[in-house]
């Protein structure tokens, strides 16, 4: 789990205490998203027939929308995370990218957990002696993407939480 001992209350929605919007928490969902699907191709490449991580990027972008309870995109991103079990490496990765951004729609804070894979299944995609370049080239990419109004937010509980996301925010 790359969730905090301490939880932010700036990444916990009003509703249960916080000072989340809905609207930023969808954002974040949406962003998480993205991040996932960068890298899908990992997985998609070598089990083209599980869309399990697919379903749960599509569930994710559909909670956002308002088209999908939460329980049920929560219950995608397990399956997904189901699918990235046996694997290894990048495929392994991207599988928890995509679980990881559906449970956005239950924590916020999952946003974390879907760029962080992301991140890691990029530099295990990359070929020898270039993983930290790949890391910083998908973290860049993510950075770039983030809404506006909640990049200092993030940046921040990147560098907070960088020890427990294996170090990826590095810059």
């Amino acid at each position: 789990m790359i969730l905090p001992g301490t939880r932010d209350p700036r990444l916990v929605t009003i509703r249960r205490g916080g000072s989340l919007t809905d609207a930023d928490h969808r954002a974040l969902a949406l962003w998480s998203a993205d991040c996932a699907e960068h890298v899908l191709s990992s997985f998609e490449q070598v089990r083209p027939a599980d869309a399990r991580p697919r379903r749960a990027i599509d569930a994710a972008r559909a909670w956002a929308c308002g088209e999908l309870a939460m329980m049920s995109c929560r219950a995608s991103g397990g399956h997904a995370m189901g699918a990235a079990r046996p694997l290894r490496g990048a495929p392994r990765f991207a599988a928890y990218a995509a679980g990881q951004a559906a449970c956005v729609a239950h924590v916020p804070e999952h946003d974390l957990g879907a760029a962080a894979y992301a991140i890691q299944a990029a530099r295990a995609a990359a070929p020898a002696g270039r993983h930290h370049e790949a890391g910083r080239t998908e973290r860049d990419w993510q950075r770039a993407r983030l809404p506006q109004h909640l990049e200092d937010l993030v940046l921040e509980d990147q560098r907070r939480r960088n020890d427990i996301c294996w170090n990826v925010f590095d810059d």
